[in-house]
């Protein structure tokens, strides 16, 4: 006898999604604008006339988030993982060197796909919570060449900003070195001067900085990177990834794969508020926002992890008072208040993401009564309304730049 399927009685099937979305203000994704969502429901010709203006549309502002001149710049349909593989697969293969700059998970994540793909990796830590300096980069120079190098802007994982950016990177072409450098949390949060700092593939997610729906990246390659990946005579080892075929969709309008329409869409729809707000002032916004939650985590009594000369505003990590379990507090943010922020990898921290739509006065004053609520709840004394107090003293010291 045939079985008979039925719909499985222990799941809720019309109530999976939560009457009231959790406020997501962890390292990523963020909350969306109205316009980006409504630009993911739509479905057009990856193929047609209109894609074909979007994507050119999508590079032309891309180019001004990225500060380049470039016009090799690609989404990927994948996460940015997948733009960082993306990056590494075709400046690396068996016998390239690759100096892998490590201060946390995601830049290390860039050298074990360097690994992967056969190059020789040499790496660079700099200890826990810590930035790499231009000094440590400029020491390994003496003592071997590399083709390339990986590092990150801001360390997603523990919160802290790679400030000797730049020196690094005229250090690296100095050297004749190829650079890759994962802007995930930082692309349009702070600048990133592709050009006038010589970065030659920057990568980015949609998930954070940028404001759109996770699923669909970018990568800017220059023309140095640009002349490596098309003098190549190494076998490559994805289709998907292979940036020549790529620039086929994103240069000629021609068929590589089905592209994620929706996603694409939804980026320029992000992208365009980026240039409609302009990136000085939504510089200023981030800064503003993130300077003020941090003076409010402080004054309330909690203690944040990475020290203010290289804290990375756009993802503040807080440090855990002892014999507190970080993923309790999580859990009472999120059940009482709805509010969710991340755990890290190993840490004792908690981290609140400050990128793009979450930088906004509501979510803010939301985010820190919870967490104020929450460490309370678990035996922390603090003081939750000179906490409050002490941000909107920030947030107002200039009317007029009021963030909303």
């Amino acid at each position: 006898m045939k079985p008979t399927y039925l719909p499985p009685e222990t799941i809720p099937l019309s109530h999976i999604l939560p009457s009231e979305p959790l406020l997501l203000m962890g390292a990523g994704p963020v909350p969306i604008p109205y316009a980006v969502a409504q630009a993911n429901s739509v479905v057009i010709n990856h193929l047609g006339e209109t894609m074909g203006r979007v994507i050119d549309s999508v590079k032309l502002m891309a180019r001004y988030a990225f500060q380049t001149a470039n016009d090799k710049i690609m989404g990927v349909a994948g996460p940015s993982s997948a733009a960082m593989e993306m990056g590494i697969t075709n400046l690396l293969w068996p016998g390239r060197r690759a100096l892998v700059l490590q201060n946390g998970t995601f830049s290390e994540r860039l050298g074990i796909m360097a690994k992967a793909v056969g190059a020789e990796i040499t790496v660079i830590e700099s200890g826990l919570a810590k930035p790499i300096t231009a000094e440590m980069v400029a020491d390994a120079f003496k003592k071997g060449c590399y083709d390339v190098i990986t590092m990150a802007q801001g360390e997603t994982s523990c919160g802290v900003w790679n400030n000797e950016l730049p020196d690094i990177l005229r250090i690296s072409k100095e050297n004749g070195t190829l650079t890759i450098v994962d802007a995930v949390c930082t692309l349009s949060t702070m600048p990133m001067e592709m050009d006038t700092w010589k970065a030659d593939v920057v990568i980015t997610g949609g998930q954070k900085g940028i404001s759109t729906i996770p699923g669909v990246s970018l990568i800017a390659f220059s023309s140095d990177a640009w002349e490596t990946i098309e003098n190549r005579t190494a076998t490559k080892p994805h289709w998907c990834l292979d940036a020549i075929s790529a620039q086929r969709f994103w240069g000629e309008h021609q068929y590589h794969y089905t592209a994620p329409v929706p996603g694409i869409l939804a980026m320029h729809e992000a992208l365009r508020l980026i240039c409609e707000e302009t990136l000085e002032e939504r510089f200023f916004r981030h800064e503003t926002s993130s300077l003020a939650l941090q003076k409010g985590l402080e004054v309330m009594g909690l203690q944040l992890f990475v020290p203010a000369e290289y804290r990375l505003n756009s993802v503040v990590a807080i440090s855990l008072p002892d014999g507190i379990d970080g993923s309790r507090v999580r859990k009472t943010m999120a059940d009482r208040f709805n509010v969710e922020i991340s755990g890290a990898f190993g840490l004792n921290i908690v981290r609140i993401g400050q990128m793009g739509e979450q930088c906004r006065s509501h979510n803010l004053f939301k985010t820190l009564y919870a967490m104020g609520m929450a460490f309370k709840e678990e035996g922390v004394t603090l003081n939750v309304s000179e906490g409050m107090a002490a941000m909107e003293k920030r947030l107002s010291e200039d009317p007029k730049r009021y963030i909303t």
